[in-house]
């Protein structure tokens, strides 16, 4: 995590009317420059202040396409730090991205370090070739990891996905070589959905690569050399500390609802949730999906979804006005809590710092030429099997 300074006692005690107004006072002098992007799961305090709004990838995208259009000076981008870094190689060197708050990250990301990674290649590669084993190697991250590890995958030839072009891209990854193996980072749980979709046996043929197992002593992770030899999907033990929180037993209590009421319930829930909880849901799919599936869903339909609380909370009002009903899979807090660390203070401060007399760019992200290069080859991979495939990238 980076770290963040406090803020000016003013931005934290100024009520939410007097943010609201100074911010959108601030984005009206700053005129067409000024572009705010806002992920799904921000809070609804911070979504209305928003220009687009979409998953990490989609709105790095949006703003690669205003910035080469001379529009874009400042791309403020309401999210965590990998998503500001995949838009600030996306964008040209003079469009400052701007995350809101430095200490904004994800757990997920932070599970799959450098270190670690060359490390996990080097000890598969080495188990293999004891073994005999001639084939490939694939790399696949998931759009969820550092510019880093991105550019890791880019450089040993692999590529980027994103939870609803995953499929693609492995269906891309095992047509490079006549025997491959997956090295799927650093969602397991994405990775294993995704593995089983294409008919793989995950029982038999995946296995865990976990890194603080090998930090322990383990040099495979806690795999053995043979599970390592038989799996076509080696998987980092990574996961999403939303999607974790939902559990089959809330997929049950929602069946039994249904079944003591009467009623027909269809769960939806993300890939990142474990494979336990997809296999007992109606649905999977992204972000994306699940917002065009409420969307497109009959009235007087019911539905549960299991995704953060924020993007759920404001998808089930939206369909409310059309008599469809939407709740949480799970009661807990499934929020993400990095996300939120994004508010209306840390916006106002940097806006202001922007339209000071002599103005200032503060927390911009920026990635360096060399990790630049890897990952966008990775990014550039992703998005060329992803149209070949006619697949969104969501």
């Amino acid at each position: 995590m980076l770290w963040q300074p406090s803020l000016p006692e003013k931005y934290l005690t100024m009520p939410g009317a007097e943010l609201a107004e100074a911010i959108d006072a601030r984005r009206a002098q700053l005129g067409k420059a000024l572009v705010i992007l806002g992920h799904h799961y921000q809070t609804d305090d911070v979504i209305r202040h928003a220009d687009f709004t979409g998953d990490s990838l989609k709105l790095s995208q949006i703003a690669a396409g205003l910035a080469k259009s001379g529009e874009a000076k400042w791309v403020i981008f309401c999210g965590v730090h990998f998503m500001a870094e995949t838009a600030d190689m996306l964008t040209p060197d003079d469009t400052a991205v701007i995350l809101p708050d430095l200490s904004a990250g994800c757990s997920m990301a932070d599970m799959a370090a450098y270190d670690d990674t060359v490390a996990a290649w080097e000890s598969i590669h080495q188990c293999l070739a004891e073994q005999k084993w001639n084939g490939k190697v694939v790399p696949i991250t998931y759009v969820n990891s550092s510019a880093a590890i991105k550019a890791f995958v880019g450089n040993h030839g692999g590529a980027c996905c994103t939870s609803s072009n995953a499929k693609a891209v492995f269906e891309w990854a095992m047509r490079q070589a006549d025997s491959v193996k997956v090295l799927f980072l650093p969602d397991q749980h994405l990775g294993r959905n995704t593995a089983a979709s294409k008919g793989i046996d995950v029982a038999t043929r995946t296995c865990v690569y976990d890194p603080k197992l090998a930090r322990r002593g383990e040099p495979l992770g806690g795999a053995t050399p043979e599970q390592v030899r038989d799996s076509d999907v080696i998987l980092w033990a990574g996961h999403c500390s939303v999607h974790k929180l939902f559990r089959p037993e809330h997929c049950s209590t929602v069946r039994e609802l249904d079944a003591k009421e009467g009623t027909k319930t269809t769960i939806l829930v993300h890939p990142e949730c474990s494979k336990e909880v997809v296999d007992r849901s109606d649905m999977t799919g992204s972000t994306e999906h699940i917002i065009q599936t409420i969307a497109a869903a009959p009235p007087g339909s019911r539905w549960a979804v299991g995704t953060e609380v924020h993007l759920v909370s404001r998808i089930a009002r939206a369909a409310a006005e059309r008599g469809v009903s939407v709740r949480i899979l799970s009661d807990c807090q499934c929020l993400c809590t990095t996300m939120y660390r994004i508010d209306e203070p840390h916006l106002l401060w940097v806006l202001d710092h922007l339209a000071a007399a002599k103005p200032k760019v503060v927390n911009r992200v920026s990635v360096l030429p060399a990790v630049r290069a890897g990952a966008l080859l990775a990014l550039d991979r992703m998005l060329a099997h992803s149209a070949a495939s006619r697949v969104a990238v969501e």
